[in-house]
């Protein structure tokens, strides 16, 4: 066993883990972190997406003990601390972007980052940098609208603070 320090949602959290021990196991089953859902626990399906240092990673592949000392953020820590949803979170509710709702954890992380990332200019550009996030139920075009939106909210708030 291996004591590690992990900073996830802005807090810091001191586990015992084993080295094999993934950040999606060490979420769920350590920290009690349920939002990051096991799919295909292969790295092909997108529904454990988290964000590390702001960027999108897998947390099935991703070992706990490589990122110690990393910033880690959860569907969990998007909301605002007053429970304010992130504008994603409202906008994937707001365009029914959701119908399980097993993948919408994953799909919303994604999305944040895809915007982020300057990746959710064109629809077509929005599935393509979606595409590692899969939806059973094919809420697909609702899932781009819903991201669509925020890019472009993004991209006001942008032009009116220049």
């Amino acid at each position: 066993m291996n004591t590690i320090t992990l900073e996830v949602n802005g807090h810091l959290h001191t586990l015992a883990v084993d080295t094999r021990t993934t950040l999606l196991d060490a979420l769920r089953e350590h920290l009690g972190l349920t939002g990051t859902k096991v799919g295909c626990n292969h790295g092909t399906c997108g529904a454990c997406t988290v964000h590390i240092e702001g960027r999108r990673q897998l947390a099935c592949l991703t070992l706990a003990v490589a990122v110690e000392g990393r910033a880690i953020t959860t569907i969990e820590g998007l909301a605002a601390a007053d429970g304010t949803p992130h504008p994603m979170q409202a906008a994937f509710a707001e365009h029914d972007a959701l119908q399980c709702g097993y993948c919408t954890p994953g799909q919303i992380m994604s999305a944040v980052a895809c915007v982020a990332e300057g990746h959710a200019r064109s629809d077509s550009e929005i599935r393509e940098y979606m595409s590692g996030n899969l939806c059973r139920c094919g809420a697909y075009p609702n899932i781009v609208a819903a991201v669509r939106r925020v890019a472009e909210d993004a991209a006001v708030r942008h032009v009116a603070a220049a």
